[in-house]
């Protein structure tokens, strides 16, 4: 018998068996504070629920699987007839399943709907993003949508249903349906009035045959699509189905799925139109105004998407840290290291907070928080999702060589975290779109300085930049050009006010001298060590 070479010591035991959401202290406050009295045990419960299915081993390795065997694509069957079909590993088709029924495309008619759904989609997204995609496009397409009241009707109760049917039938055969989205095409990327797939009228009104192709098609093994084409009277938004009404499949020919850096569970395709069949939705040349509401609901799952990878990155950080030991102690109580805990766990926080906000907004549906999102939802989505990289990176680093390993799942966060900044729009799309906000919508900008107003004389630093803010605001000139600095600055001032307002004060305090009094550095691990930074490495340990 071999002898023992050693014994395995000072390791760090898997995060798993642990409620995701409750472990996430700012991810629950955030929820109790914005969720009815009456609504909360119903709401925590529900959150609860999905968390500890979220933290648990199988789900675990059901999203390591996904993501180490991706999608196929079949364009023919084996008799040699096209039938364009991704498949997916059961896996994935579990992880979806379960997104579904847990009301991730619901989230319209539910009371407290927005914050409840935004919740679990930062929660569920832990586990594996690849599958926030078509729960993200099926929620989004509701809105535009509902510019066509019978369109409506007829794909509202599938897309908000809690069924997953993942058969290719006719859409009105089955309990729920899924939806993706076609927007870019090659010539034009995020210029989408570049577009060339044409749309010419059939016979039956609101009917259309559509020619061209698609750069990028989110989901494309969904049941239906909206998608921009241009049409006699103009760019015009179009809802394809993958299955026509009488059983036949529509022309919808997968030409390739992207090779993609990480999302490597999702399919991403390439597709052409050649004679499909397409209903209208809204009016002609008037499709990126109904497309709009879709867009903006999407931007607000990339920044609830990034929170939730931050979070996981954070608190995987957390954990590790606060179980190994180097120079005779924890991790963890070593100052420089907490520092660097503390600052992760700052940028996760603020994000979380910022994102359910946004999804309070959402619900509300007041005319004063709907021109809040107008510039809130765009700077919210450039800066969190420009600082998630920057997290899951430096929270890799806190388990050193172990965190490039890929068992530690670290290196799948870190393929991931690039991805948010970029769907949806950009982060200049994202900068240049609060300018325009900025000078076409002045309530958008009063609803604005109203929300951060009402942390006002609560952090000297605070005032500071909200004055320093004004001052850039008030002078418009050559504004292109320091685009980004501006809505950084928006966005920063935005969590500083809601978390002097909300946060724990050593969390609150934190952020204002690291993020708006100028006391922190451009790196991780630069706040002034005279601050508690223990509490607030504490407050993000994953321990429920």
């Amino acid at each position: 018998m071999a002898g023992s070479t050693h014994t395995v010591t000072n390791q760090v035991p898997p995060l798993v068996g642990y409620d995701v959401f409750s472990a996430d202290r700012a991810l629950a406050a955030a929820v109790e504070r914005h969720v009815e009295p009456g609504l909360r045990e119903e709401v925590l419960g529900e959150l609860s629920a999905l968390g500890r299915t979220s933290g648990s081993a199988q789900v675990q390795e059901w999203g390591v699987l996904a993501n180490e065997n991706p999608p196929r694509l079949r364009t023919h069957d084996r008799y040699g007839n096209r039938i364009d079909e991704v498949e997916f590993h059961p896996s994935w088709h579990r992880l979806l399943g379960k997104g579904v029924s847990a009301g991730l495309t619901a989230a319209w008619d539910r009371p407290a709907g927005h914050v409840r759904r935004a919740a679990a989609f930062v929660v569920w997204t832990q586990v594996e993003a690849g599958n926030g995609c078509p729960l993200s496009m099926t929620h989004a397409a509701v809105p535009a949508l509902r510019t066509d009241p019978e369109l409506a009707a007829e794909w509202e109760p599938r897309l908000t249903s809690m069924v997953y049917d993942r058969e290719l039938r006719p859409a009105h055969l089955k309990a729920g349906a899924l939806f993706g989205m076609g927007m870019t095409e090659k010539q034009g990327g995020s210029d989408v009035r570049a577009n060339t797939t044409s749309a010419r009228p059939l016979a039956q009104d609101g009917t259309y045959e559509l020619t061209g192709h698609k750069w990028f098609c989110s989901a494309p093994m969904s049941d239906g699509f909206l998608v921009l084409a241009q049409a006699p009277g103009g760019l015009t938004c179009f809802l394809v189905p993958r299955v026509l009404r009488d059983g036949m499949r529509n022309v919808f020919l997968l030409q390739r799925l992207k090779d993609k850096l990480g999302n490597r569970s999702n399919a991403s395709a390439e597709v052409e139109f050649d004679g499909t069949w397409a209903r209208r939705v809204g009016e002609e040349g008037r499709g990126v105004r109904t497309i709009i509401e879709m867009v903006a609901a999407t931007r607000l799952d990339c920044v609830l998407g990034s929170a939730g990878l931050m979070r996981q990155a954070v608190a995987q950080a957390v954990h590790h840290c606060s179980h190994r030991e180097a120079f005779g102690s924890k991790l963890t109580d070593q100052p420089l290291m907490r520092n660097v805990l503390a600052d992760l766990a700052l940028e996760s926080e603020a994000a979380t907070t910022l994102a359910l906000r946004l999804a309070a907004a959402w619900d509300d549906g007041g005319e004063q928080e709907r021109a809040l999102l107008r510039i809130a939802v765009p700077a919210a989505k450039y800066w969190v999702t420009k600082r998630c990289p920057a997290v899951a990176v430096e929270a890799a680093e806190c388990l050193g060589g172990n965190g490039y390993v890929e068992e530690s799942g670290m290196p799948r966060l870190v393929r991931e975290s690039p991805l948010n900044s970029i769907w949806e729009g950009a982060g200049n799309v994202q900068a240049l779109d609060v300018v325009r906000a900025l000078r076409r919508e002045p309530a958008a900008l009063d609803a604005y300085l109203r929300e951060v107003g009402q942390a006002r004389g609560a952090d000297h630093r605070l005032d500071a930049a909200v004055k320093d803010l004004l001052t850039e605001l008030a002078d418009l000139d050559g504004v292109e050009g320091r685009a980004r600095r501006l809505v950084e600055r928006l966005a920063l001032v935005l969590q500083g006010s809601l978390l002097v307002r909300f946060a724990p004060p050593q969390v609150a305090d934190a952020f204002c001298a690291g993020r708006l009094g100028g006391d922190g550095g451009a790196a991780f691990g630069t706040l002034p060590h005279t601050l508690d930074l223990a509490s607030v490495v504490e407050r993000a340990r994953p321990v429920s």
